[in-house]
C-alpha cells in the first residue's frame, strides 16, 4: 500500500528566522516540550516532548495547513523507533512505519478503520512490499495474507471459517 514512505530521519528546522518556545517540568525543571515556528506565523511547524535532553516525540506540520502530519517516536537509545502519518492529511494518524535494522522502511501498520488501531501489516525488504497480513472484519485476529514479488500480488489467502488459518488460497503467480 505504501511502497515508498519518505520518513526516515528526524524533521530540523531549515534557516535562521525561526521562532523557538521552550517548556520545562515544574518538579524536575527538565525541559519538556520544544515549539519551533519556522514560519513566523505564530503556528508551531515543529513541537518536541522531551524528557530533559532526549527526545520522545517530535510532532510536524510539513505542509503548513496548521494540523500535525508527521509524528516521530523515539527510544530511549533516541533512535527513531516509528513515524505516524496521516493518510488523509486531516491530522488523525492512521499509518505507523518503521525501520528495520538497516535503517530503510521494514514494516508499516495501517488503521484502514482510521480507528487508531492497525489492522493491517506490511513487510517490506529493500524498500519493496513483500507480504501483508490484514485482519479485514474487526475481530482482532488476522484472515488475510497477501504475499508480492516485484511489486505483484503473488498469492493472496483467505481464512473464511474464522479459523485463524488459511482456508482458501488463489495463487496467481500462474
Amino acid at each position: 500500500m505504501l511502497a515508498s514512505v519518505a520518513l526516515l530521519g528526524a524533521c530540523a528546522p531549515q534557516g535562521s528566522s525561526q521562532s523557538v518556545d521552550a517548556a520545562y517540568d515544574k518538579e524536575t525543571g527538565k525541559l519538556s516540550r520544544l515549539t519551533v515556528d519556522t514560519r513566523k506565523d505564530g503556528k508551531p511547524d515543529i513541537t518536541s516532548y522531551m524528557d530533559g535532553n532526549k527526545f520522545l516525540r517530535i510532532e510536524i506540520d510539513q505542509d503548513e495547513d496548521g494540523r500535525v502530519d508527521r509524528w516521530e517516536y523515539y527510544g530511549p537509545d533516541q533512535k527513531l523507533e516509528k513515524v505516524g502519518l496521516s493518510r488523509s492529511n486531516d491530522g488523525k494518524q492512521d499509518v505507523w512505519a518503521f525501520q528495520d535494522p538497516s535503517g530503510t522502511l521494514g514494516k508499516v501498520q495501517i488503521s484502514t478503520r482510521r480507528d487508531g488501531t492497525p489492522n493491517r501489516t506490511e513487510f517490506y525488504r529493500d524498500r519493496d512490499l513483500v507480504r501483508a497480513e490484514e485482519d479485514t472484519d474487526g475481530d482482532g485476529r488476522t484472515d488475510r495474507w497477501e504475499t508480492y514479488a516485484n511489486g505483484a500480488l503473488v498469492t493472496l489467502s483467505l481464512d473464511l471459517t474464522k479459523s485463524g488459518k488459511p482456508t482458501t488460497t488463489i495463487d496467481y503467480s500462474k
